[in-house]
């Protein structure tokens, strides 16, 4: 946190350019939660904060997309796939190590808003009829059951149907249902003993990308505006600076 700069000069929207503007899935979810943060961003260059990374969510991201590359190379299905009743393989493409690239991604170029969308997915299964699958990977610990039914994780839907419509957009033939492997750290061991167990499940979600590309001519005449949209009351962020001023 300690490297974190408030103001950059590069990636910054200008009305009418001719070279097409990059925007990521996160960004995507940044304008979808808050217009006024993030026009800051990417029309003023005003870094958001950055949160602290997971790396226990990082680890178990790694090593499931290696355990999967095993059955991929196999051409197999994963026992959890098995378990689960699901008809698919891991999904063999020569780009799938770019697809899983931070900053890379699929990517989709819309010329009707002159922006290039992507976004880096966790994994692609294909199913018997020769869909593809969106696959994430989630990690936490909690004692309770794990789902996908909180209010806020309807960014984890916003998120898999965005990639859902990038691969439509690359001529794939994309299933509506997508899987989240999630995995949950158990609590209840005796003692720690230099590692952690996980239940992991397989939660099938039927997602419905008819909101992305509504939401990119939005965000095309949120940037194209002069005018800082007004704070949000659903934006901490917002709300933190609308309380401080009183102490300016």
């Amino acid at each position: 946190m300690a490297d974190y700069k408030p103001k950059r000069s590069r990636n910054i929207y200008s009305p009418g350019q001719e070279k097409p503007f990059k925007l990521s899935r996160s960004k995507i979810e940044s304008f979808v939660k808050c217009t006024r943060c993030f026009y800051l961003d990417r029309r003023l260059g005003v870094n958001q904060v950055p949160s602290f990374p997971f790396n226990i969510n990082s680890a178990v991201d790694a090593l499931l997309k290696s355990e999967f590359d095993q059955y991929r190379v196999r051409e197999e299905p994963h026992p959890y796939m098995v378990d689960a009743g699901i008809k698919a393989i891991p999904y063999q493409h020569e780009n799938l190590d770019k697809w899983r690239e931070n900053f890379v991604g699929v990517q989709y170029f819309d010329e009707s808003s002159n922006l290039i969308l992507h976004g880096a997915i966790d994994d692609v299964w294909k199913s018997d009829e020769n869909e593809l699958i969106v696959v994430d990977y989630k990690a936490t610990s909690k004692n309770d059951k794990v789902n996908i039914n909180a209010p806020w994780q309807r960014s984890y839907k916003r998120q898999m149907e965005f990639y859902q419509w990038l691969l439509r957009k690359n001529e794939f033939q994309v299933s509506n249902r997508g899987y989240f492997v999630y995995c949950n750290g158990q609590r209840n061991r005796e003692a720690f003993n230099e590692r952690v167990e996980f239940d992991v499940d397989l939660l099938a979600y039927d997602g419905k990308d008819d909101w992305v590309e509504p939401t990119i001519k939005k965000i095309v005449d949120c940037l194209s505006q002069d005018e800082i949209p007004s704070p949000s009351e659903r934006c901490d962020q917002c709300k933190y600076n609308q309380e401080i001023k009183q102490y300016y």
